[in-house]
């Protein structure tokens, strides 16, 4: 038998994995741009955890306004209307972490930084836009931030959504491995299944939106990367030495 290929990245997904983005950045964002360009909606935890379900922020208000009654009813009508919101949206995002609104998740800044240097490349494959990344990376990360990752893939390269492979397929050709010598990071159902589609295996570290979902599928489910692993390691937490561990068991 043969030797499973070595750990060579780590792909991370962005929105409510790497940063409880979705809760405390996106939803408050849609609803000042909601207030902002004088409309008369707010999306509450329940509605936008309903949301979740339509990767993408815009196809994700698209979708909303399909079934609002308030909507335009012509399509290109409410497609205009969705980019100047989700374009206000974007502006409202970029002020609120400017103003320290968003941390990153436990764990996370550890992981990225012991991955410096230790052989292991670091890849981003999310459905949200670059000025998104741009916006929030240095305040998780710091100045530095586009020298710690080898790879990027957003929204603008891959605009087929999850639970389509589409961005990880691409992040793999950049990287220029195989399916099986990367791990992804993700927090919801449809990031599993694109990375599972793409042929990666796959740690979820649940997110508050996705707090009792089902993670079948998955090669472990953690609450965060300071939670201690579920499965056989000799490390307290999710470390690299754990990931590699996890990896070489699903690779």
């Amino acid at each position: 038998m043969s030797a499973a290929p070595a750990l060579r990245a780590l792909i991370f997904d962005v929105d409510g994995t790497l940063a409880e983005t979705e809760r405390d950045g996106h939803r408050v964002a849609f609803n000042r741009a909601f207030a902002a360009l004088g409309l008369p909606w707010q999306w509450d935890d329940a509605t936008y955890a309903a949301l979740l379900r339509v990767a993408g922020g815009y196809e994700r208000l698209l979708s909303s306004l399909a079934g609002q009654p308030d909507a335009p009813l012509i399509a290109a009508e409410r497609e205009a209307l969705a980019r100047a919101v989700h374009q206000r949206k974007n502006a409202e995002f970029s002020a609120l972490v400017a103003r320290g609104g968003i941390a990153p998740r436990p764990g996370v800044r550890r992981l990225i930084d012991a991955c410096a240097g230790q052989g292991v490349l670091l890849a981003v494959a999310t459905t949200t836009g670059r000025a998104n990344l741009d916006s929030l990376f240095p305040h998780l990360f710091g100045a530095d931030w586009p020298q710690r990752f080898a790879v990027l893939v957003c929204a603008e390269d891959a605009p087929r959504k999850k639970p389509d492979p589409q961005v990880y397929l691409i992040a793999l050709a950049r990287l220029g491995i195989t399916p099986q010598q990367a791990l992804a990071v993700e927090d919801s159902p449809a990031g599993l299944a694109a990375a599972r589609a793409a042929g990666s295996a796959c740690l979820i570290t649940r997110s508050v939106y996705f707090a009792d979902t089902d993670f079948s599928g998955a090669a472990a489910v953690v609450d965060d990367l300071d939670a201690a692993p579920n499965w056989p390691c000799a490390s307290p937490r999710v470390d690299l030495d754990a990931l590699r561990t996890l990896h070489a068991l699903h690779a």
